[in-house]
C-alpha cells in the first residue's frame, strides 16, 4: 500500500505540504495545469524552487497574487508570499513563512513569504490564515455591492461552487471539499456562524483555494493510498489576526486539531496554520512514530521562517 509519512518536526502548512511533495517527485507542471481548470489563473502567479533552510536543501512552493507577483523579482522567492493571518494580508510585503506575521493588517494571506523568516516569534504571524475571514453576509457598506464581491471575499458556497464546476475528477474534488469544510465548520465555531456565512477575504481564499486544491491534486496524482503522521507541533507564543491578539494556536487551528495528538514545543512561532491543521485532519488515518515501510521517496518543503536550531521544513516520506 502506497503510504505518505508526514514528519511534521517543524509544523505544517499548506505551501510547505506542497512543496514537500514536489521535493519527493510530484509533478508541479501537472499541478499548475490542473489548477488552471478552476479559472482564477489571472489572479495569482506560482513559484517553487530549492533553498537551504539550516544546511537541508528542500523545495519552496509560493502563490503570489498577481498584485505582488509584479513586485518579486528573483532571489529567493521573493516577497510576498502570503500565508498569513488575516491581518497580514496586507502587510504582505513582508512574507513570512506562513506562521509568521507580525502585522496588523487586516488582511489574510496564507500563505508563503520569503524565506527570510523573521525567526522571531511572536511577531511572527501565520500566514495561512485562513483566512476565513467572517464577514456575515457581508453587504459591504459601499456601494458596490457585489460587483466586487470577488475583489472582496469569497464565500464557503462561492468556493465549494468553483471546486464543484472545474471538471476535476471525483477523488480531488471530495478532498479539496473535505478540507474546505474543515476549515469553514472551524471558523463557523469560533464566530457562532453557519457555515453558509462563512467568507474568505480575497487573498486567504486564493491562497486557501491553491493549497488546498493542490494538496488534493498531488496526493491523487501520487497515487497514495494511504496517510500517516506524526504527532503535531503547533509552536507557543501569540499572533495577531483579524480580532486582535491570540494565543498559539489560532482557535480554528485548535478546533481543527481537535482529537490529534500535539507536541510540545518551545519554539514561538507558529507551526501549524489552519490549512496545515485542515490537511492533518482530514487525510491522517494514523498517527505514529515512522511506520515499517520499504521506501520510494523523501522530500523537505520549506517554511518561510528561519529558527537558529532547527529548519523550519516539512519532511515527507513515501513508500510501501
Amino acid at each position: 500500500m502506497k503510504t505518505l509519512y508526514l514528519d511534521c518536526f517543524s509544523g505544517i502548512s499548506g505551501d510547505m505540504f506542497i512543496g514537500a511533495l514536489i521535493d519527493a517527485g510530484a509533478d508541479p507542471i501537472y499541478l499548475r495545469e490542473e489548477l488552471r481548470k478552476l479559472q482564477i489563473e489571472a489572479e495569482y502567479e506560482l513559484k517553487w524552487g530549492k533553498i537551504v533552510k539550516n544546511g537541508i536543501t528542500c523545495t519552496k512552493f509560493d502563490v503570489l497574487l498577481q498584485s505582488e507577483a509584479n513586485i518579486s523579482s528573483g532571489g529567493e522567492k521573493t516577497a510576498l508570499l502570503h500565508e498569513h493571518s488575516h491581518t497580514d494580508k496586507h502587510e504582505h510585503a513582508h512574507t513570512h513563512d506562513h506562521h509568521d506575521h507580525s502585522h496588523d493588517h487586516t488582511h489574510t494571506h496564507e500563505h508563503h513569504s520569503h524565506d527570510h523568516d523573521h525567526s522571531h516569534s511572536d511577531e511572527n504571524h501565520s500566514h495561512d490564515h485562513s483566512h476565513m475571514h467572517v464577514q456575515h453576509d457581508h453587504s459591504h457598506e459601499h456601494s458596490h455591492t457585489h460587483t466586487h464581491h470577488h475583489h472582496d471575499h469569497r464565500s464557503y458556497k462561492d468556493i465549494v461552487k468553483l471546486i464543484e464546476s472545474a471538471g476535476f475528477s471525483d477523488q480531488v474534488k471530495n478532498t479539496a471539499l473535505k478540507i474546505f469544510k474543515k476549515i469553514g465548520e472551524a471558523e463557523g465555531l469560533i464566530h457562532g456562524i453557519p457555515l453558509e456565512q462563512v467568507h474568505f477575504h480575497e487573498v486567504g481564499a486564493v491562497d486557501s483555494i491553491i493549497d488546498i486544491v493542490g494538496a488534493a491534486i498531488l496526493i491523487h496524482q501520487m497515487e497514495i493510498e494511504t496517510v500517516k503522521s506524526s504527532p503535531v507541533p503547533v509552536g507557543k507564543g501569540k499572533i495577531r489576526i483579524d480580532h486582535g491578539i491570540y494565543p498559539v494556536p489560532a482557535p480554528a487551528t485548535l478546533e481543527m486539531l481537535k482529537g490529534i495528538p500535539l507536541e510540545q514545543s518551545n519554539i514561538s512561532a507558529e507551526l501549524t496554520t489552519p490549512t496545515g491543521a485542515a490537511l492533518i485532519a482530514v487525510l491522517v488515518q494514523e498517527f505514529c512514530s515512522l511506520p515499517s515501510m520499504n521506501i520510494q521517496s523523501i522530500g523537505y518543503g520549506a517554511g518561510t521562517k528561519t529558527f537558529s536550531d532547527q529548519p523550519n521544513a516539512l519532511r515527507v516520506i513515501i513508500g510501501n
